[in-house]
């Protein structure tokens, strides 16, 4: 192992040993950065490598392509404290795969077919148009309490990987800013590219959690919409 490479151990789960693998980054000095679990309670936290090994074998994470150690730590580091874990959104493996790559990636959620980029946008947008009009009001509603689901998880889904990029832009702010100081300019050129390209995201996943705010005003209209055509139907009981 060598400092800022991505390391996991297998973990138990109810009981039943080697189940899934838990994420860090390797600081170097023998202590990792990885969300630690303590009871109830998860937070991004520095601790010796027994700690994080549990005395257990440790792997390392190859991908294809990594950003610089100094950027990694840097991005480790950055966000030391943090108490937001989420086992879909913002799990041990999507912080240590962000830090070793930028991305927001975790292969075991990919693996047990939990890919929650794949939600039917334009289906969406559809509802929020109306489009379900020739639906009897009762079938309409279920397929409106659906769609709002779906926006819902598309919302946070959106918000965390915005989230992340912002963070990114700010690294690279501070990866510019330190070369300058040492007189690099080459790496400062470089990394104020990644923080533009980065800031791009950023603007573009902004405007989409807008739009999913708007599709979401726009079906909560038509449900109510749709609930009084539901009441209209009901017979009189009186």
């Amino acid at each position: 192992m060598a400092r800022s490479d991505q390391i996991y151990v297998m973990r138990p789960l109810v009981g039943i040993d080697g189940v899934y693998q838990h994420h860090g980054i390797d600081y170097g000095d023998g202590t990792i950065i990885h969300y630690r679990k303590t009871g109830d309670e998860a937070v991004i936290a520095r601790t010796s490598l027994d700690t994080f090994s549990w005395g257990q074998p440790i792997y390392p994470v190859s991908h294809p392509m990594v950003d610089p150690p100094d950027v990694v730590i840097g991005r480790a580091e950055s966000r030391l404290g943090e108490r937001q874990y989420d086992l879909l959104f913002n799990n041990c493996e999507h912080f240590a795969t962000w830090c070793k790559t930028g991305r927001r990636e975790s292969a075991q959620l990919a693996s047990f077919g939990l890919r929650l980029n794949q939600l039917n946008l334009p289906e969406l947008r559809r509802w929020a148009a109306g489009a379900n009009r020739t639906h009897s009001p009762e079938q309409a509603l279920v397929e409106f309490r659906q769609a709002l689901g779906d926006i819902a998880v598309a919302y946070q889904t959106t918000l965390t990987d915005q989230q992340a990029t912002q963070q990114e832009v700010e690294t690279w702010h501070r990866v510019a800013q330190r070369a300058l100081a040492q007189d690099r300019e080459d790496l400062a050129r470089a990394a104020l590219h990644r923080k533009v390209t980065a800031q791009k995201r950023v603007d573009q996943l902004t405007q989409q959690l807008q739009e999913l705010v708007d599709l979401e005003l726009s079906l909560q209209r038509h449900r109510e919409i749709a609930e009084r055509r539901s009441w209209d139907v009901l017979p009189d009981r009186y």
